[in-house]
């Protein structure tokens, strides 16, 4: 295994490989129950029929479990890198909330749309398309992405807690705190956030464990086991679907479009932290083998959508396992490992409660804003464009709209300013494209 991943060149060694794959895998596994918690509410009647509900729940977390063991495994094997793979957050609450449940496209359709997007991330890799591609969304625009994702993700687990309501007057109001879903919401978030502060590995799955117990107290906390048979993938598993009136209709495409550009845009981001963080970039900036990253990314999600969950992309949990001396590819193996063994846990995984998981949500947004110091804020030209991408996410109910809308601020402000210089040509093309949009498609 040292010769295969050069563990000793890397300054690392086996033993320090399996900790950070073990880090990595404490600090992401939540995304095996949260990112069903989401996923599920796409699949008409889920919600109101529990029996429906743990049915799909139960293929949406095996899909969940397969897509990240493979797109971790092939990061590892074929990059060499200790990153993770899994179903993005905020493009789990896209493909729900935005695609199937406001625009109304079945979800075997929005399935179609990702392996679409998986296949067209994978031509564009091989072809060399994609620095092209990264170089014209301003990093400013990126970074506000990352940020208003994570807002909007906030926002989710917020309502979904009872925490925000909504009120006919100011559209969103205080629910009552005092209710067993507000109440195990708070108690788990207090305890992810202790635990993260104290650098406990883990911190989130444990604040998820956590609400989960305090929840039978409350109530709202039905537990049947822990371990149990491997669910049943049959209710997601090829359910991909294209028809011709998807194949022709223009929303279908913005869909695609929408999912490929937040997904590399995101993917390209979190490769150059970790990257810099583990010190793989050059003195350009540039990381080493990024294309094979990617393509690893890429077939993530094509396994994903086949399997039936959202869009994969890498994950920035991934710096615990960095943090913990992970420095090879060999890291991403043993935490692909882990992942597999979470099939036998679905009973505990459908006992999971949407109160617990919200913590994890209100969290992880807390941390995915973090990257806006890196913002120029004093720089109007940069800040406002950033703003208006971060926080029209969250108030649009749309990652889509948010995107859309900093991108065409960001390219008129540079010009009526006179840093137009600043602006490369298909930055420009892309603003087109997209006011198109909002006069003829939106």
């Amino acid at each position: 295994m040292k010769d295969i991943f050069g563990v000793k060149a890397a300054g690392s060694s086996v033993k320090t490989e399996l900790y950070g794959g073990i880090a990595t895998f404490l600090t992401m596994a939540y995304i095996i129950f949260v990112n069903p918690s989401v996923v599920v509410n796409a699949i008409p009647g889920a919600a109101s029929d529990p029996a429906l509900y743990n049915q799909y729940f139960g293929a949406i977390m095996v899909a969940t479990i397969i897509a990240s063991a493979i797109g971790t495994l092939l990061m590892g094997l074929f990059a060499n890198y200790p990153f993770a793979l899994a179903p993005g957050m905020g493009l789990n609450a896209y493909f729900t909330y935005t695609v199937c449940l406001k625009l109304g496209i079945d979800w075997k359709v929005a399935l179609g749309a990702i392996f679409m997007e998986g296949l067209i991330f994978i031509l564009l890799t091989v072809l060399g398309v994609r620095t092209k591609i990264t170089n014209a969304m301003p990093k400013t625009i990126k970074i506000a992405t990352g940020a208003g994702i994570g807002l909007f993700i906030a926002y989710i687990g917020l309502k979904g807690a009872g925490i925000v309501v909504s009120d006919p007057a100011t559209f969103v109001t205080l629910g009552d705190m005092t209710s067993p879903q507000a109440l195990t919401a708070v108690f788990g978030l207090i305890i992810i956030a202790v635990l993260f502060a104290l650098k406990v590995p883990g911190s989130v799955m444990i604040g998820i464990l956590a609400a989960t117990i305090f929840g039978a107290f409350m109530g709202i906390t039905k537990i049947d086991g822990i371990v149990g048979p491997i669910p049943d993938i049959s209710p997601t598993f090829m359910k991909l679907q294209f028809n011709w009136e998807s194949i022709i209709s223009p929303t279908f495409w913005m869909v695609v479009l929408t999912f490929f550009f937040v997904d590399f845009f995101d993917t390209a981001g979190t490769l150059t932290g970790l990257g810099h963080s583990a010190g793989y970039t050059d003195k350009d900036g540039n990381l080493p083998r990024s294309e094979r990253a990617y393509l690893a990314d890429s077939f993530g999600t094509f396994i994903g959508a086949i399997f039936g969950t959202s869009t994969c992309t890498t994950y920035i949990e991934s710096g615990a396992g960095i943090a913990q001396g992970a420095r090879t590819g060999l890291a991403s193996v043993f935490t692909s490992v882990f992942l597999l063994l979470m099939v036998f846990f679905s009973p505990l995984a459908a006992a999971i409660p949407s109160a617990a998981t919200a913590p994890a949500l209100i969290f992880v947004g807390s941390l995915m804003v973090m990257s806006l110091k890196e913002i120029e804020w004093e720089d109007t030209t940069e800040g406002l464009p950033a703003f208006i991408t971060m926080v029209s996410m969250p108030l649009t109910y749309s990652i889509a709209t948010g995107i859309t809308l900093g991108m065409i601020f960001y390219p008129i402000i540079k010009l009526f300013t006179g840093k137009y210089k600043q602006v490369n040509i298909m930055t420009w093309i892309l603003a087109a494209l997209f006011i198109l949009y909002l006069i003829f498609l939106h």
